[in-house]
């Protein structure tokens, strides 16, 4: 493609994402100085029509970019967008709060981001271990019932209702407590199994089924540890967008938005660590497909842990959606790396 036509369908790309309305040829004249009369421009149009760039929605109406042009631009034209009024700022002060847990820090870290970006953002927590238990605890909720509490060194917290079909009284539960501690504190979960649970059983003879209901919340811990979650924040705004003034459309996209493992899906990506753009039907879902979205890789150490992702529609601010999610991706990695080194 030669500079003209680079111009002319930057300055399409441009107009389209700030307005929402289709592009005419005088539009592009007027706004855009391009030195060109408005003819030649659109000569212009007419070819990046023909090779797919463009598209023109209804008969004597502008054009509006194709998913096609959108990834020609995206490859090939945009620039990287400096962040404005503070945002870096806003960024940066958010990271500098303390927080006492894992999930905490990457539900806010979502959140912070929601709430400068206009779109739906979302976060990947990483693949892990469910970590070494640094805390056992069983709170008494009735005679035949307690809550149990386990938080291993990486900040999760696994808890879960323990029912019983005899009353134990609160210090028997207590020593319980205190012997399942005891034997389990400093071992990783992943290797808690059945030869050790014997063990514990022969302790605790009289509190088999407490035994038994700890080792099976112990198992589900590592079970769901074995899967990234997902946060999500904005969902709501795809409401603020002309495209999804469709009900229909929004119900479509809201009810896709509940399913956490195909997020997971669409944040892994296609193209492994860095930064991944995927653009309209590139997404492979019928539901999103006037959608793209945007991902980036967060590390610890130089490891990649997971992933941030910001969804909006094909129109959607790329140049500055890019910005967000790297500058956010480059600070949350800072932290897990200082975390790691304490």
């Amino acid at each position: 493609m030669d500079e003209r036509k680079q111009k002319v369908l930057r300055a399409i790309i441009m107009d389209y994402i700030s307005t929402a309305d289709p592009v005419g040829s005088r539009t592009i004249a007027k706004k855009y100085n391009l030195g060109v009369s408005s003819a030649t421009i659109r000569n212009e149009m007419a070819d990046l029509e023909e090779m797919g760039l463009i598209e023109q929605p209804h008969t004597s109406s502008g054009r509006v970019p194709s998913d096609k042009g959108y990834r020609y631009y995206v490859d090939h034209l945009m620039d990287e967008d400096d962040l404005v009024g503070g945002e870096k700022d806003i960024i940066r002060a958010f990271f500098t709060d303390r927080f006492n847990r894992l999930d905490q820090l990457y539900h806010e870290t979502c959140k912070v981001l929601s709430e400068l970006s206009p779109y739906v953002t979302m976060i990947m927590t990483p693949v892990k271990s469910s970590g070494t238990l640094e805390q056992l605890q069983l709170i008494p909720v009735s005679p035949f019932q307690a809550v149990l509490v386990l938080v291993t060194d990486v900040g999760l917290v696994h808890h879960r209702t323990v029912d019983f079909p005899v009353p134990v009284s609160e210090e028997r539960l207590k020593e319980v407590g205190q012997i399942l501690f005891k034997r389990l504190k400093g071992r990783n979960i992943d290797d808690v199994n059945i030869t050790l649970m014997r063990e514990i059983s022969g302790e605790l003879k009289e509190e088999l089924d407490i035994v038994d209901s700890v080792f099976e919340m112990m198992s589900d811990a590592v079970k769901s540890s074995g899967e990234e979650k997902v946060f999500l924040e904005g969902t709501l705004n795809i409401l603020n967008q002309p495209e999804f003034n469709d009900v229909k459309k929004v119900k479509e996209v809201l009810s896709f938005l509940q399913d956490e493992k195909i997020l997971r899906e669409l944040l892994h990506g296609k193209n492994g660590i860095g930064m991944n753009f995927s653009i309209g039907d590139e997404l492979s879902h019928d539901e999103i497909n006037r959608c793209s979205m945007i991902t980036c890789t967060y590390s610890i150490n130089g490891n990649t842990m997971g992933n941030i992702g910001i969804l909006g529609p094909t129109r959607m601010e790329y140049a500055r959606s890019a910005s967000l999610i790297k500058e956010v991706a480059k600070e949350l990695s800072n932290v897990l790396d200082h975390n790691e080194k304490k």
